[in-house]
């Protein structure tokens, strides 16, 4: 179990996590939940109504870690519009589509990140340091969101837009700064990829 996650019997998954991995994850989702920011009701009273009906902001991220979690809806970066008519319409749609769409996809994401920092906060610390941590489908299905959220933050930091570019981080030099970086990347990736499995019917 040590490095992945492994299936439990009747759902969910588990794996083992010493005290520098806990805190790795635990200050990544972290920083996720402040990039994502508070929510737009975060300040006011608790208004289901009026949330229900809030419209969320119609121009993309200005910071790319943003944009990458919350891209366009209807802009596809390796397809050139064939005019400036078609590329106003997409814009338009695109402005459209988040203005309905990215409060509950923030809220989705928060949710998510959220979910980590309590499961991690629940764990119960073994004698040799770490502990196992137990997921429940439910928390295995927020976890996955949240690795993937913290993969494509990070992806972005490293301006990762293809394998190619992964496939260059692992010859790094060591003295590389950005090696830290690329290394939490690759492992959150085989964490994602064993919690994938799990969930496989």
């Amino acid at each position: 179990m040590p490095g992945h996650f492994e299936p439990l019997p009747g759902g969910g998954a588990a794996v083992a996590l010493d005290d520098v991995e806990i805190s790795i994850i635990r200050s990544l989702a972290v920083q996720l939940l402040e990039l994502i920011g508070p929510g737009p009701g975060a300040d006011a009273p608790e208004d289901p109504l009026a949330e229900l009906f809030a419209e969320g902001p119609s121009e993309p991220p200005a910071d790319p870690v943003l944009r990458r979690l919350f891209p366009d809806a209807y802009s596809d970066p390796e397809e050139t519009p064939s005019s400036s008519a078609e590329a106003e319409e997409r814009r338009a749609h695109s402005a459209e589509f988040r203005r309905y769409t990215e409060n509950d996809l923030r809220a989705g994401k928060r949710e998510n990140a959220l979910g980590v920092i309590r499961s991690l906060d629940a764990l119960a610390p073994v004698d040799e340091g770490g502990a196992v941590l137990k997921l429940t489908p439910e928390e295995s299905r927020q976890w996955l969101g949240a690795l993937n959220d913290l993969r494509l933050a990070i992806g972005a930091r490293l301006e990762i837009t293809d394998e190619d570019d992964t496939d260059l981080l692992y010859r790094l030099p060591e003295e590389d700064p950005r090696k830290p970086m690329v290394l939490a990347y690759l492992w959150l990736g085989g964490l994602q990829e064993t919690l994938v499995t799990t969930l496989l019917p």
